[in-house]
């Protein structure tokens, strides 16, 4: 046996394109796309298993589905699995009638996946599928035609590598050999392996290592009623006697009946079953997965709905509460009317007129402006503790409404996005209250006409904004006072600056549930967005009735069991691998 890469470029077979299209692949190249596409952001009652079926689904169209329908004249792909110790490389090798794989008492033994295929089949091994980058590829004559053996990592292997190998490998294969022994065919993970099987519709044969001879017929009998109870009573089953302590190749007499089995499957045609079988069976399965999928995606788009339908219901009556408030001069109440007042008393807004005009020298009006600097820090002060307030009425409304026993599904999920309590939040305040006395200095900089000039001098820019804040804030005293010197453009001012003091405020809850909102915005709450897999399911449903109505199948309904139950009979053009004969040590 000689050791080389694969070779040959990957071609289309004509004869098996006839029934699998290349429309079909295209079909399952666009489905491939919007699976990867699928997000699922809320905690959903059933996420966590939708996500995994999304991985697994992926799994099965990037290693089986997509590298086999690309090119179906490769061989059909024959993955020897099981756990660690059953005794799988030993079986591998003894089959090839040479040590190719590592086998032994030191676990792991199979590191590195070994490819095997016949000379012959050189030309149509696929440089590019995963069977062949993953692993080493062995030239052998003791590989029938039209098969190759691959001898995969073990299920179980302490090295999570070698697991994640191993599944890739099997989720490619188009018949999957699956070792185990007499010890520990009852576990787990033979039953968890054979389901994966039977749900991606992919073919199945069994062998059950390490029987002793004299409990083989009651071990026989129990797994064969386990696989009746799993549906696969027709899976074909192997049973090799325990041989004692041993090393090297098992006897071919052993193994004779595994040859006889693999050279049933082997030639163009009958191999060309295997594949065709296995890939009908997947297909077969898909539509079940994707309905399952687009599902999960429309609970999404239907709570994403639901949420922000709460968020819309919650926000109103907190704006309104906190417009109400500083309309009515809410955040001028306290410290602020207090220092205002004792602004008021030294008679800082006594300010001599003359034919309307203040009369001031600017260091009196410096002087006027410092003194009203603390009331002035007071009201911003207020303002921010107005703003901070809004937040938390709009933080404690919409967590109850997202949080309650009728709140929308995924309530409880984007409630602590809510921004209301993030530590920035003062800050936040802070420069919301800055923006509005910039507003101020603003406007009283547009003010034009000598009377606005000598105001500026009387009270000094700051200053006069604050008069005009002041009033806005629910001081009436102040807009009188800014009126005084400034005239009739003041009333315009204080009445905007309320306004967009009111408005800033009303704000508050929204800017609180920007991130509940935009977590359930996008593509992934969009009206339609399951309708590009409920399209492709649609798709595949019709592409795969037609390519089994031209190879004479017929149409049956597409369903996500698969076809590993549901066998043709013995013999039928297109069935499943031969069964072998259940009775002898070698074959039971």
């Amino acid at each position: 046996m000689t050791q080389q890469p694969p070779s040959g470029a990957d071609r289309a077979a004509p004869e098996a394109a006839e029934a699998f299209t290349p429309t079909l692949f295209d079909v399952v190249r666009d489905l491939r796309r919007d699976v990867a596409a699928v997000r699922l952001p809320l905690e959903l009652p059933g996420r966590d298993e939708a996500l995994g079926s999304r991985e697994r689904l992926l799994g099965q169209l990037d290693q089986h589905l997509l590298p086999r329908l690309r090119e179906l004249s490769a061989p059909a792909v024959v993955v020897v699995a099981g756990s660690t110790g059953a005794g799988k490389s030993t079986l591998y090798n003894s089959v090839l009638g040479e040590e190719v794989s590592p086998a032994g008492v030191l676990r792991p033994t199979t590191r590195e996946p070994v490819y095997a295929h016949h000379p012959a089949d050189a030309e149509v091994v696929p440089t590019q599928a995963p069977a062949t980058e993953r692993s080493r590829v062995v030239v052998s004559e003791a590989v029938p035609r039209g098969i190759a053996l691959l001898d995969a990592p073990d299920l179980d292997s302490l090295e999570e590598s070698n697991r994640d190998t191993a599944r890739l490998l099997l989720e490619g294969a188009d018949l999957w050999l699956f070792v185990t022994t007499a010890a520990r065919y009852g576990d787990a993970l033979p039953w968890q392996t054979l389901e994966l099987a039977t749900e991606r519709g992919a073919s199945v044969a069994m062998v059950l290592n390490r029987v002793p001879r004299d409990t083989l017929p009651t071990i026989r009998a129990d797994l064969m009623a386990r696989l009746r109870e799993h549906g696969m009573d027709s899976t074909p089953l192997f049973v090799v006697p325990d041989l004692g302590p041993h090393e090297g190749l098992l006897d071919d007499a052993v193994v004779a009946p595994v040859r006889r089995w693999l050279t049933l499957l082997a030639g163009r045609e009958r191999s060309r079953s295997v594949v065709v079988r296995t890939l009908q069976g997947s297909l077969d399965a898909l539509p079940g997965w994707v309905a399952r999928l687009a599902e999960a995606v429309e609970a999404q788009v239907a709570a994403g709905a639901a949420i922000r339908e709460t968020v819309r219901a919650a926000l109103p009556p907190v704006a309104d509460a906190a417009r109400r408030g500083a309309l009515a001069g809410g955040v001028a109440h306290g410290s602020v009317a207090a220092g205002w007042a004792q602004l008021a008393h030294a008679r800082v807004d006594a300010v001599k007129l003359k034919d309307g005009t203040a009369r001031s020298s600017r260091r009196a009006g410096r002087r006027r402006e410092a003194a009203i600097e603390p009331v002035l820090a007071d009201l911003l002060s207020s303002v921010g503790h107005s703003w901070q307030g809004a937040a938390d009425a709009a933080d404690t409304a919409l967590r109850a409404a997202l949080t309650a026993a009728d709140g929308p599904p995924g309530g409880a999920d984007v409630a602590p996005l809510l921004s209301g309590g993030s530590p920035d939040r003062p800050a936040r305040a802070r420069a919301e209250a800055a923006a509005w006395e910039t507003e101020a200095t603003d406007a009283v900089r547009t003010l034009v006409g000598d009377r606005a000039d000598a105001a500026r001098q009387a009270y000094g820019e700051r200053g006069l904004a604050a008069l005009l804040l002041l009033g806005a804030a629910g001081l009436d005293d102040a807009a009188r006072a800014a009126a005084r010197v400034v005239g009739d453009d003041a009333g315009p001012v204080v009445e905007r600056l309320r306004t967009s003091l009111a408005d800033r405020v009303a704000a508050v809850p929204e800017t609180v549930a920007a991130g509940v909102v935009a977590h359930v915005e996008g593509a992934a709450f969009a009206d339609d967005a399951a309708s590009g897999l409920r399209l492709r399911r649609a798709e595949l449903v019709r592409q795969t009735r037609h390519a089994r109505a031209m190879r004479g199948g017929g149409a049956r309904p597409a369903s996500g069991t698969g076809a590993v139950g549901g066998a043709r009979p013995r013999g039928a053009r297109g069935g499943r691998p031969p069964v072998a004969a259940h009775g002898t040590e070698g074959a039971a």
